[in-house]
């Protein structure tokens, strides 16, 4: 796939890492232009790009940035209609142990709304960073799984074919609306991982699943 990627922070350089060793062919944009192009080096097969049109021509874009910052990093990279637009944003307080969104509405709704015509899918969102970077097994040889919400069933099956691509399990979590649990989740799972002090080498999962 082609894939736009933007945002060069931890979690942005992670996909450009991965989607650029499962083959796909890379653009990252950031708001650092610097970054972006250190986040690209490494790879033949990722570039840097400014955002201006930087859309155009893509597969697939993947909004690695902070919620505060999502709706305006999305309209900077230009026409987003039709678009897969996989958002992995979190709508964080500023101390990360708590959300600033839920019950009624969740950071994908809301970016979605300011985004009308871009196909958005919550996914990724509850995967860490330092998981990311290391891949989807983690030591103890258990795959990450990645859920996946979304309104469009061909956008969702474009993110599981993507999330499989990169060696990540997928599932099924239904409507968009559902972003309102799996924020949630990531909020829980940062809690373990720095509240609780159990480390950023773990992952949700339901048990069970066929």
């Amino acid at each position: 796939m082609k894939v736009l990627v933007i945002g060069a922070g931890n979690m942005g350089s992670g996909f450009v890492k991965q989607l650029s060793a499962a083959g796909h062919t890379v653009s990252v944009t950031a708001r650092d232009a610097a970054k972006a192009a250190s986040a690209a080096s490494p790879y033949a097969n990722v570039k840097a790009v400014p955002a201006a049109g930087a859309a155009e021509g893509q597969d697939l874009v993947i909004l690695a940035t902070g919620y505060g910052d999502a709706v305006s990093a999305l309209q900077s990279v230009g026409n987003l209609q039709g678009k897969v637009v996989v958002d992995i944003t979190n709508p964080l307080t500023a101390d990360y142990m708590g959300l600033t969104l839920g019950y009624s509405t969740s950071a994908s709704e809301e970016i979605a709304r300011a985004v009308p015509g871009a196909q958005v899918v919550k996914a990724f969102n509850t995967v860490l960073a330092q998981v990311l970077a290391q891949g989807a097994v983690l030591a103890d040889g258990s795959k990450v799984t990645v859920f996946v919400a979304g309104d469009n069933e061909a956008a969702k099956a474009t993110v599981k074919t993507l999330a499989t691509s990169l060696g990540f399990a997928t599932a099924d979590a239904g409507s968009l609306k559902n972003a309102r649990y799996l924020e949630p989740v990531a909020g829980l799972n940062i809690y373990f991982a720095y509240g609780a002090g159990r480390g950023t080498a773990i992952a949700p999962a339901w048990l069970g699943f066929k």
